[in-house]
């Protein structure tokens, strides 16, 4: 999919603003089996962030920079209120884009993510990470990294999903890799984010994501005014893969929800 909104701006069409942000070595191809259906009722723009897909970085690459990225591509359809959706890093960059530009949010969805800082211990496992991938290249660490994203359920009985994902990963060039390491580790605390926005905010929960713990995200739920709580069995931290149907039909009623709010 290209950049541009894959439905009309918004002062063309009545359907309601959606946009849909992918995460670490992702594209927007993550929301594939939720997007044809979405754009059926929703103006969805699901754009490919700086440093990935056919998106050039212009700017030093932050989760900031990422968020003033996707401002920019709402202004330029005429957006000026839309639910936000992300997925782990995309969360990152939502939350930023609504400490920003509160007015802009109608919904906030954290779709695996965390508003909290990175601890030490995670810091350095990033740092880890990039020092893999300069060393044996990115092809070795998305092999080796990537399929853990799945729970150990999904990865066994799904390898031909697992090998999507990878193929989908290995098209993020290596030194966006790292940039978005860099990035989450430099990204700061905003749960004040969360206690701040007036609308509802949605948190997708995989009982078995190691990237985003459930013990880790709990705490926050209770921060919001108002809370969307989805916590799954048997998945890990690709929930839109993982379980495609369900996370539509969840999708769909968090963005009418926030219609009517």
């Amino acid at each position: 999919m290209s950049n541009k909104p894959s439905a009309h701006p918004n002062h063309l069409t009545e359907k309601p603003p959606v946009l849909l942000i992918h995460g670490f070595s992702e594209n927007n191809q993550i929301w594939q089996h939720q997007l044809d259906t979405l754009s059926e009722q929703f103006n969805v723009i699901a754009p490919d962030l700086p440093g990935t897909g056919n998106t050039p970085v212009t700017t030093p690459l932050s989760i900031e920079s990422m968020a003033e990225y996707v401002y920019g591509l709402l202004q330029s359809a005429g957006i000026t209120r839309a639910t936000v959706i992300g997925h782990s890093m995309g969360g990152y960059v939502a939350l930023a884009l609504a400490e920003k530009y509160p007015s802009l949010i109608q919904g906030l969805g954290l779709f695996h993510s965390t508003a909290l800082a990175d601890t030490e211990e995670k810091k350095e496992a990033r740092r880890k990470s990039i020092n893999m991938i300069e060393k044996y290249g990115n092809e070795s660490f998305v092999k080796q990294t990537m399929p853990n994203m799945f729970s150990p359920a999904y990865k066994k009985e799904h390898p031909e999903q697992i090998e999507s994902y990878i193929q989908m990963c290995l098209q993020c060039p290596q030194s966006s890799q790292i940039a978005y390491y860099e990035a989450m580790i430099r990204r700061p605390d905003r749960t004040a984010v969360l206690s701040s926005v007036s609308v509802p905010v949605l948190f997708v929960i995989g009982k078995d994501d190691n990237a985003i713990p459930m013990q880790q995200v709990i705490p926050q739920i209770s921060l919001p005014h108002i809370s969307s709580i989805h916590i799954f069995e048997d998945t890990g931290h690709m929930g839109m893969w993982e379980i495609p149907e369900t996370s539509l039909q969840l999708l769909e009623q968090f963005i009418l929800f926030c219609q009517q709010y």
